[in-house]
């Protein structure tokens, strides 16, 4: 068992919200209200630019006292983006997520934005593995017992 991106996004789904950059804060924060994720993907001309996040809010909006309805994506976004493929492991994301201590990671395939993984979605494929291989031991257990 060594699920990868590719899985878990078929099991999850793929919709991706995007926003532009120029839009306010505010307009970015009631966009993921209303989708319930806590980042948006930052698009310009189909190119992926930056990652806008509830942490970026409450860090570079809320406590520098600036007002979300006058201050614009482009201003708060991160724009050096940590991004992974279908390809890669969830445990190889759990690395990058740890050490980049971020919490979302784009999924790129063909210069194209297929998904977005969360760290809970990480966290909760790696503990169905690990429930899946304790039954098994279990398992195996009883029935050579």
């Amino acid at each position: 068992m060594n699920t990868n991106v590719r899985q878990l996004l078929d099991k999850k789904g793929n919709e991706v919200y995007s926003i532009s950059a120029d839009i306010t804060v505010f307009e970015a924060i009631t966009l993921m209200s209303v989708h319930e994720v806590g980042a948006l993907v930052v698009m310009e001309n189909d190119k992926l630019v930056g990652i806008i996040s509830e942490r970026d809010y409450t860090r570079k909006v809320i406590l520098k006292d600036r007002s979300s309805k006058s201050t614009s994506v482009r201003e708060i976004m991160t724009s050096k983006i940590i991004c992974v493929t279908p390809e890669n492991s969830i445990e190889e994301c759990m690395l990058l997520m740890a050490k980049h201590r971020i919490r979302h990671l784009p999924v790129i395939e063909n210069d194209k934005v297929v998904g977005i993984l969360t760290v809970m979605d990480a966290v909760k494929t790696t503990i169905s593995e690990k429930e899946f291989i304790i039954e098994q031991l279990e398992h195996y257990i009883a029935g050579s017992g």
